[in-house]
């Protein structure tokens, strides 16, 4: 698929459309999660420092275009 047609189909997206895939990759994770035994250890055994850090690296570009 090229940038145009994908910019196409994202444009048709609404606000709605883009929550509900944030909730589903939630349910994805956390389906991962239950189902694989390693996943669930690694998430059990590693920092939450980790997890902030990584937070805050990948909302850093929007939150700048935000208040941009």
């Amino acid at each position: 698929m090229n940038l145009k047609k994908f910019d196409k189909k994202v444009k048709k997206l609404d606000t709605l459309d883009i929550g509900l895939t944030k909730w589903a990759t939630v349910a994805s994770v956390l389906v991962i999660l239950s189902a694989w035994d390693a996943a669930r250890y690694w998430v059990a055994d590693t920092h939450w420092g980790w997890f902030l850090a990584a937070a805050i690296i990948f909302a850093w570009r929007p939150i700048k275009k935000w208040f941009k």
